[in-house]
C-alpha cells in the first residue's frame, strides 16, 4: 500500500537512513527525528533534545508508522557497571520509546493499518558476557513490545527486530579492525557481519501492510546466532 506515512526516531542512523531510502521508493513519506542537525534525506526533519522528554514535533494527519532507532552498545563488565550506566541505558533505549509512542499514538489510531516497530539485541535472548546493562534495556524494550501489542490490538500492530552484531557507525568499536571483523564473522553462524540492507528489509517488511498478520514478535535478524550453534 503505497503512500503511507512513517515516522523515524533515532533518524540519522545507518539502518533507518536504509529503511527510508526503501520507503521512499515505494512512494512513501517518512517523517524524521533526531538529537542530531544534519537531514539525509527526509521529506521532513525535526531536531530534539531527548527522547525520553516526551517532547517531539506535532505532525498533523494519520501515521501509518513509527519506528524508535536510537540504542546504546555500552558493554562493560559486570563490576563496573555505575548507576549511571543503568540509567543512560535505560533511558535511551525505553524510556525514549515509551514516551515516542505516546506522542503519536492519537495519529496512530486514525491511521489505516498502523504499525509500530522497537529494537531489541540478540544478547537478551543469549547470555553475552558485558552486556548485563544493554541486555537489561532492550529485555524492557521486547515487554513493551508485547505488552503494547495486547493493548492495542487489533488497531495497532507492534513488533521488534532484534540484530546481531551489524555493520554500523554505532558498532563501529567492534569492528574497528579486521581482526575484529573477522572475530564477530566467525561467532556468527552465517559467517558475517550483519548490514543495514539486511535490517532495512525486515524494517520495511514490519512496517508495511505486507505483514498485517504479525503483531507482538520479536524478530532476531542475527544471522542465526540467538539459537544456531555450529559444531
Amino acid at each position: 500500500m503505497a503512500g503511507r506515512t512513517y515516522v523515524f526516531a533515532g533518524a540519522t542512523s545507518a539502518m533507518a537512513v536504509q529503511a527510508a531510502k526503501m520507503l521512499h521508493e515505494r512512494g512513501d513519506v517518512v517523517i524524521g527525528i533526531s538529537t542530531k542537525h544534519e537531514n539525509p534525506g527526509y521529506d521532513q526533519f525535526y531536531t530534539v533534545d531527548s527522547y525520553a522528554s516526551g517532547k517531539f514535533p506535532t505532525i498533523e494527519g494519520p501515521v501509518n508508522g513509527l519506528a524508535y532507532f536510537p540504542g546504546t552498545i555500552n558493554l562493560k563488565p559486570f563490576h563496573r557497571l555505575s548507576e549511571a550506566d543503568f540509567l543512560s541505558d535505560f533511558t535511551i533505549n525505553t524510556l525514549g520509546a515509551a514516551a515516542f509512542v505516546q506522542a503519536y499514538l492519537p495519529a496512530l489510531k486514525i491511521a489505516e493499518d498502523p504499525a509500530v516497530l522497537f529494537f531489541s539485541t540478540v544478547a537478551v535472548a543469549t547470555g553475552m558476557p558485558f552486556h548485563a546493562s544493554v541486555a537489561m534495556a532492550k529485555g524492557a524494550v521486547e515487554g513493551l513490545t508485547r505488552s503494547l501489542a495486547a493493548e492495542y490490538a487489533p488497531k495497532i500492530r507492534f513488533n521488534c527486530i532484534a540484530p546481531s552484531l551489524t555493520d554500523t557507525p554505532l558498532a563501529g568499536k567492534l569492528l574497528g579492525s579486521e581482526e575484529k571483523t573477522e572475530a564477530g564473522k566467525n561467532r556468527n553462524p552465517l559467517k558475517k557481519i550483519g548490514s543495514t540492507q539486511d535490517l532495512a528489509n525486515a524494517i520495511v517488511f514490519l512496517l508495511s501492510d505486507t505483514s498485517a498478520w504479525i503483531t507482538g514478535q520479536v524478530l532476531p535478524v542475527d544471522g542465526g546466532m540467538g539459537v544456531v550453534r555450529l559444531l
